[in-house]
């Protein structure tokens, strides 16, 4: 009998796990919906309380670091009376690219749940390892897969729309 590895094992995801990426995919939603944005978004929780939210805004405020993460992380900051946002998960449609992933390292955020994958920028193992790496003196958890599929299908309607 093959003894289970680590990475066989199913993501160890609950009930507000869920009910938080559900929140997540809603603010991808109004990302497409209000501003013809990319849709991902993004939801910073802890101790079960939302600390800030966001929505992918480069488009509309011309501005390159206007990804959900940041604007949840700008948002969680400016709620939590600081930039350290430690005990907090981060929810994220997307996988984070290595601008948001090195954001959440310096903000010390102790996870980061995502739905979909992203093989073209994604930092959080798909391309890069950035929220693990073991140069950085802090170290983020991560869990994917959680609704990826519903994630992942915004994001292709999204773009066919557009094509």
């Amino acid at each position: 009998m093959i003894e289970p590895t680590p990475s066989m094992q199913p993501p160890p995801f609950d009930a507000d796990d869920f009910r938080w990426m559900r929140r997540a995919l809603d603010l991808a939603a109004h990302a497409r919906d209000a501003d013809d944005e990319v849709p991902v978004g993004a939801v910073l929780v802890r101790d079960r309380v939302a600390l800030g939210e966001g929505w992918n805004r480069s488009i509309s405020l011309h501005d390159p670091s206007a990804h959900a993460e940041i604007m949840a992380l700008r948002a969680a900051g400016k709620s939590a009376g600081n930039y350290r946002l430690t005990g907090s998960t981060l929810y994220v449609t997307l996988e984070p690219c290595a601008m948001c992933a090195m954001a959440l390292v310096h903000a010390r955020v102790a996870r980061v749940v995502y739905a979909a994958p992203d093989p073209k920028t994604g930092a959080a193992g798909s391309v890069f390892d950035t929220l693990v790496s073991p140069h950085h003196n802090h170290r983020v958890e991560v869990c994917h897969g959680l609704l990826a599929d519903e994630a992942a299908e915004l994001l292709r309607d999204f773009f066919r729309r557009r094509r």
